[in-house]
């Protein structure tokens, strides 16, 4: 079975940046039509203004995706541009720390809205133009939607609560809408992520030169993941490579999550 995502169309939130710009931009190289979806339009169009157009592999959409209408105008245009809808990948994520004594309730509100919400929202908008688009079609998979998460859902640590518990929600909400999907062909799986060198935990280290010993020394593979590490298990779930496969979360994290203790940051 193929890996192959060429000619399929794909939308990736969080796309401006970080892993999620990693994704848009690899799979766009593989050969696939890709709407790039952030809230930051001047860092889209500085990612991904060169490759978008009427002509183009790529489009951007800018809008703050805790709205149904942004959601519903991120359909349009996916449509409008390339008439179909293949493979979603919910890439947009908040991190932010919490006291566990003095809980922020807007804190965590704001996380399981962004976390959580924004790629249920869009699982169920993707999943409806998948199966509209797919209408007398009796064989073989509509569609693949992969959730990012992070090793936070399952490594404990106190100040990532708010993060932690939106991260284990996106996961249990993977699970569940592949059983959900799976009679109509939707394949729903998530990649949860450790290290991963993007610009955020590269700043991070500069700043803190014992970081990167620490992540180093409880990482049994002994380094720190590439962005496009994260990418090629994404194109395996999002590929037909992945057609049995549903309702799993792969871990890419050097094996950290064996061994990891509390007091390490999920990064």
């Amino acid at each position: 079975m193929s890996f192959s995502i060429s000619g399929k169309t794909a939308i990736v939130t969080g796309a401006a940046n970080g892993v999620g710009l990693a994704i848009a931009r690899h799979f766009v190289d593989q050969g696939a039509r890709v709407v790039f979806a952030d809230r930051d339009e001047a860092a889209l169009e500085r990612e991904a203004g060169q490759i978008a157009g009427e002509d183009g592999p790529a489009r951007i959409f800018a809008g703050n995706l805790s709205e149904k209408l942004a959601i519903a105008n991120l359909m349009s245009l996916t449509i409008d541009a390339f008439d179909r809808i293949d493979i979603l990948v919910n890439a947009a994520r908040l991190v932010a720390l919490s006291d566990p004594f003095n809980p922020d309730d807007q804190t965590v509100e704001e996380l399981l809205q962004h976390n959580l919400m924004i790629a249920l929202r869009m699982s169920q908008a993707a999943a409806k133009r998948m199966i509209k688009q797919a209408e007398g079609r009796e064989d073989g998979p509509l569609g693949s939607i992969v959730n990012l998460s992070c090793i936070a859902a399952r490594v404990t640590r106190p100040d990532l609560l708010a993060y932690s518990v939106s991260s284990a929600a996106v996961e249990q909400m993977t699970r569940s809408l592949a059983v959900a999907y799976a009679p109509r062909r939707i394949r729903v799986n998530g990649v949860a992520f450790g290290s991963v060198m993007s610009n955020h935990l590269r700043s991070v280290l500069r700043e803190d030169d014992d970081k990167r010993s620490e992540i180093l020394s409880h990482t049994p593979l002994g380094r720190i993941a590439s962005p496009a590490e994260v990418s090629d298990a994404v194109q395996y779930l999002a590929s037909d490579a992945s057609s049995f496969v549903t309702g799993q979360i792969i871990t890419v994290d050097g094996g950290r999550t064996l061994i990891d203790p509390v007091s390490l940051s999920a990064h």
